[in-house]
């Protein structure tokens, strides 16, 4: 992992009710419970994510922090699951090394990963669009295909009907707009919003997944990617991978690809119109939520949600 090019808020708080997370902590966490590690130098991570707080321990391991309540439930999961995907996925994914407790006043669980190196891919700068479409491509194809027995839920696996309320709470926030008491936000929130409306309405027009649920990551973000010389290297961020209805990995195609790339991406994917639709409609949905949540305090994901409105709105515009 390197730092991303948009620098992102760093280890501030970005949610109501976060516990103050920083290099102090984290030493004393690793010489009660790792002290084998307690040596090793501990850096902030600059991170575009907003589930955990990184830091960089040593030259080989990362330490991860939930931010929230429920990241401390994705290290069971990402504990369980990882060693599993590991051997049967086309992309280098996490290893965990070490599954933390609460202690010194931090109330969840956390991991130590080993550090996987590579950088984040940024719209409008891809080295080589259509060749790392195929490689997203054939991870999703791939993710899709495997057993599912005792598999958990994805975390946006549901049908799009399950983010309708979330979503138009979100629309109808940027369509107000800011108190004068607010902070300014780092990006603009102004978008069309009856554009927005109605592609999304559509998407709820669209037919469900109606064939069993299919293993999906559910949170291709360009944060959660990692390239060397423009291709595919390591996917990571497991906590929301289950099953589901496979069109939330399809978010990709929006707040990443060029438009060219995309087509490439939907061709190699082989989804049908329907599943490309609500593919569509989850990405738009994500990007609703985010602009306004995260406008302030994290405006590199801000930025990419304002990229992913305008990508949808056009290609729905055009009929894509």
């Amino acid at each position: 992992m390197t730092t991303p090019t948009d620098e992102p808020h760093q280890h501030g708080k970005l949610h109501a009710g976060e516990p103050g997370i920083d290099v102090p902590l984290v030493r004393k966490l690793l010489a009660a419970q790792f002290p084998q590690w307690a040596h090793l130098p501990v850096e902030p991570f600059p991170s575009s994510g907003t589930v955990n707080a990184v830091f960089r321990l040593g030259d080989a391991m990362a330490v991860r922090m939930p931010r929230i309540a429920g990241g401390a439930a994705d290290v069971a999961q990402e504990s369980r699951w990882l060693p599993w995907l590991a051997p049967r996925l086309p992309a280098t994914i996490p290893a965990v090394l070490g599954r933390g407790e609460p202690g010194e006043g931090y109330p969840w669980a956390w991991s130590v990963h080993r550090w996987l190196d590579g950088e984040n891919p940024a719209v409008g700068a891809l080295t080589a669009p259509d060749a790392l479409a195929a490689d997203l491509a054939a991870f999703v194809t791939a993710m899709r295909h495997l057993d599912t027995t005792d598999a958990p839920p994805a975390h946006r696996g549901a049908p799009v009907e399950a983010e309708d309320a979330e979503t138009r709470a979100a629309i109808e926030e940027l369509r107000r707009p800011g108190r004068p008491s607010a902070p300014a936000p780092a990006v603009d929130t102004r978008i069309d919003v009856d554009a927005a409306t109605a592609v999304w309405e559509a998407t709820l027009r669209t037919p469900d997944w109606g064939a069993p649920p299919v293993w999906v990551h559910s949170d291709l973000m360009p944060g959660n990617l990692l390239v060397r010389e423009g291709r595919l290297h390591a996917v990571i961020d497991f906590g929301t991978a289950g099953v589901g209805d496979p069109a939330c990995d399809l978010i990709v195609a929006w707040n990443l690809l060029p438009a060219d790339a995309r087509e490439t991406f939907r061709a190699a994917t082989g989804v049908d119109d329907a599943t490309w639709a609500r593919g569509r409609g989850h990405a738009l949905s994500m990007a609703l939520i985010q602009l306004p949540y995260y406008a302030v305090t994290n405006p590199a994901l801000a930025a990419n949600a304002r990229h992913v409105i305008h990508e949808v709105l056009a290609d729905h515009a055009r009929g894509a």
